[in-house]
């Protein structure tokens, strides 16, 4: 079946960067939408970062111009670029996307595992 399969978490000191990845595993008709969410103990779930099929992106107001989201469609991945990181950037980051399994089947919203981003000096 169809997985989303994270990497590029870890741990930095504050000002540091990190690269996550996050690819589709399994056969699909169609990738849409897909995004980046994450999540603390003592936080609701939030939308980080959002890029459609056709290129257009958009960043949450507290990582805009310290975040950016891309893709690749040949490789079904989207990548989320994490520079000058925070020590309110620590969470565990999941990655979501938007697809349609096979032709003429509904969209379904597929979640990843999640990786954890730890911010300490």
């Amino acid at each position: 079946q169809v997985q989303l399969v994270e990497s590029g978490g870890g741990s930095v000191q504050p000002g540091g960067s990190l690269r996550l990845s996050c690819a589709v595993s399994g056969s699909i008709f169609a990738l849409g939408s897909m995004g980046w969410y994450r999540q603390t103990p003592e936080e609701e779930r939030e939308l980080v970062a959002l890029i459609n099929d056709d290129g257009r992106s958009s960043v949450a107001g507290s990582v805009k111009g310290r975040f950016n989201i891309s893709r690749d469609s040949t490789k079904k991945t989207v990548y989320l670029q994490m520079d000058r990181l925070e020590p309110e950037d620590a969470a565990v980051y999941y990655c979501l996307a938007n697809l349609e399994v096979t032709r003429g089947s509904p969209r379904e919203v597929v979640w990843g595992q999640g990786t954890q981003v730890t911010v300490s000096s």
